[in-house]
């Protein structure tokens, strides 16, 4: 790029570096599902959760790795499969590049979907940065026969090619190493930019030329990627140039597009799609090969994608899902309880007594020092951790993906399309990450609906609450039976909202993957990290929580509280006026609520596996579940709430919650002794 040219920028949409660029930035690009934030993780040793279908991660990571004395800030851009595409995480690829302008763009590709994957990657080479390209899951390609001639690759692109299996760290120190040398200038490199077929170059060379003479460069872009942008009708970039006064360029490039229009017959961004496709095309077909001794595999993914085969599978995959949850947390919550009842109630018992004596300041430091760590392990280590471990195997498998093909249908009643799937079923793990998601649905009216059911779905936090409660004192089916009534529930205030709001859902296209073999390695970290989090955040807020609840139960206090809530909770939802304060209290965490509940039972009726039913129904126990799961989600969640969707339409979210679970729950108060359940 000529250092004469004059810059005309467009507006500043990303701030990823406040307190000024670093001195080496690395940018990583790829599609959705390479296993780019895979690489991220092993490059930095940050916790980005990976999973295998795309809007998992929606914004920009940012971490620091050092290859021997080179220090390197890495960007872990958004999974997209292109760079000019209208949805956040192109715009957000996009806006980083340009803005950041880093030292080397790192391109992810697909080894098992080369041609597909290739697009990004000549967008990527139409800037001119300093880009080395990366064939990953190397494993997955060897699996399935695929050879791919990374050398010929390398010279038929133009770039340099490497090979890793990310999950295994397979070639990254060797790609790291070459980067870094590329990042210090120790190599030259050189920057072309793909050239197209014949009719089409012929037709935007003179706008090339235009932009070139002008010497107008936008984000300092190389004239022809400029050219390009001019053609696809980027509004950016076109006010850029206009506002410079560059009149001339914009007439150039409306002669270019009825050029384009009067050759090929269609818009200058379709025709420039096209020649990026067909060259992928040519480049991945002349450096791909088969092994002749390739064994034939059963495609798992075509067969979860088709109604006959996938709805059983669907629902056989969510009966083991449940039936391990509930076996294995009721498994592990005995040997936690037993453990804690053995070995650290009495130490604890003894120092406090040691310390505090006997008395009410004593006996409020065992509400949370004994009753409320053991609540929230027994609660937590059984149902959260042993969840997050199912969640990390299914989305590392890919078979969320055939989920959201499959679930289309039922969809669009809800007016949603089947991508929105996504979302919800990442709300099973945490409602967080999931509202976040909900970014990349392409209607405010999508996005609406969408936040608000996943904010119904039963959260990692809130299965703990079913199970540890419903599932506990009264077994599967029971259990089962809150999930049902959630999902109900939760669909019929979708088709409500599909009713109410103008507009209607779109189709919906996307990219079908293969199922890939999780990595058990990677899984387990996953599901540790997600539940350390939990330990780490959660905990503290339980045993102060606990703190504060025994110290208004001993003064005789709690009641005093709990007395302005009774015509709500003892008179409409039929609980004990003392559970709508554990409820209110879950506000901070879901499965808050049932450890303070369960620390108020153990420290008026004693330990024992009935502890709850000392003073709740069955019918109060379902009941209290059901307004838990349904009704305001977490602070947290409401605070990505606010900021995904603004801060009225999350009151929204939260009053439609709110009212629904005092509706369904007085309906259930009402309804379940009439079946002769007390």
């Amino acid at each position: 790029m000529a250092s004469s040219a004059r810059t005309c920028h467009g507006p500043s949409s990303v701030a990823l570096f406040p307190e000024g660029r670093p001195e080496t930035v690395v940018a990583l690009v790829g599609n959705p599902n390479v296993g780019k934030s895979t690489l991220f993780n092993q490059l930095t040793g940050l916790g980005v959760v990976t999973a295998h279908y795309a809007g998992k991660t929606a914004e920009v990571n940012v971490g620091r790795t050092r290859v021997g004395d080179v220090e390197m800030d890495v960007m872990d851009l958004p999974g997209t499969y292109g760079l000019a595409g209208d949805t956040e995480a192109a715009s957000t690829s996009r806006q980083a590049l340009l803005e950041v302008s880093p030292d080397v763009v790192v391109v992810v590709l697909d080894a098992t979907n080369l041609s597909r994957n290739t697009v990004l990657a000549l967008e990527v080479l139409e800037l001119q940065m300093p880009t080395v390209v990366v064939v990953n899951l190397s494993d997955e390609a060897a699996r399935r026969g695929i050879v791919i001639d990374a050398m010929e690759f390398s010279e038929r692109l133009g770039a340099p090619v490497f090979r890793t299996t990310a999950v295994d760290g397979i070639g990254v120190s060797g790609l790291m190493e070459y980067v870094a040398l590329l990042a210090e200038g120790e190599l030259d490199l050189d920057e072309p930019s793909p050239s197209y077929r014949e009719p089409f170059e012929r037709v935007v060379r003179p706008l090339v030329d235009a932009v070139a003479k002008s010497g107008c460069s936008p984000y300092e872009l190389p004239p022809r990627a400029t050219a390009f942008r001019l053609l696809s009708g980027d509004s950016e970039v076109t006010e850029a140039v206009r506002s410079e006064g560059v009149s001339g360029i914009s007439r150039v490039a409306d002669e270019a597009r009825a050029a384009l229009a009067a050759v090929m017959g269609t818009t200058g961004a379709t025709v420039l799609a096209r020649e990026r496709h067909a060259l992928a095309s040519d480049l991945a077909s002349g450096v791909l090969a088969s092994r002749p001794d390739a064994r034939s595999r059963l495609d798992f993914a075509r067969l979860a994608t088709r109604p006959l085969t996938g709805i059983p599978m669907l629902v056989g995959m969510l009966g083991t899902l449940f039936m391990t949850l509930f076996f294995v947390g009721e498994a592990l919550a005995g040997v936690v309880s037993s453990l804690w009842a053995t070995y650290a109630s009495p130490t604890i018992q003894s120092a406090i007594t040691a310390l505090a004596g006997e008395g009410a300041l004593a006996e409020t430091l065992r509400w949370g020092f004994d009753a409320g760590i053991e609540a929230s392990l027994a609660i937590g280590i059984p149902y959260i951790l042993t969840f997050y471990f199912l969640l990390a195997l299914l989305e590392d498998s890919g078979y969320l993906n055939a989920v959201a093909f499959l679930a289309d249908r039922m969809m669009h009643r809800a007016g949603l399309h089947g991508r929105a799937i996504i979302p919800i079923v990442a709300g099973l793990g945490c409602s967080v990450p999931a509202v976040l998601s909900v970014r990349l649905l392409r209607t405010e009216r999508e996005r609406f609906i969408s936040a608000t059911l996943v904010s119904m779905v039963p959260c990692s936090a809130r299965t703990a609450v079913i199970l540890g409660a419903v599932g506990h004192y009264f077994g599967v089916l029971p259990a089962l039976g809150v999930y049902a009534v959630t999902a109900l529930v939760a669909a019929v205030i979708g088709m409500i909202l599909n009713r109410s709001l103008s507009g209607s859902p779109e189709g919906m296209v996307m990219e079908m993957f293969p199922f890939r073999r999780p990595a058990a390695r990677i899984v387990a970290r996953k599901a540790w990290r997600q539940f350390r989090e939990f330990v780490l955040i959660a905990m503290p807020i339980v045993v102060i929580g606990s703190i504060v609840l025994g110290g208004l139960y001993e003064t005789g206090r709690l009641w005093m509280l709990s007395d302005p809530m009774a015509p709500v909770i003892s008179g409409w939802l039929g609980l004990p006026a003392v559970a709508g304060l554990t409820l209110l209290f879950g506000i901070l965490r879901k499965e808050f609520a049932l450890q303070l509940l369960a620390t108020l039972a153990i420290a008026t009726a004693g330990a024992g596996s009935e502890n709850l039913l000392s003073f709740m129904s069955p019918t109060n126990i379902f009941v209290y579940v059901l307004v838990n799961t349904l009704a305001i989600p977490c602070i947290s969640t409401l605070a990505v709430l606010g900021r995904t969707l603004g801060w009225r339409r999350a009151g929204y979210v939260t009053g439609i919650t709110v009212a629904t679970a005092l509706l369904v729950g007085g309906f259930f108060a009402r309804a379940l002794p009439l079946v002769g359940i007390s």
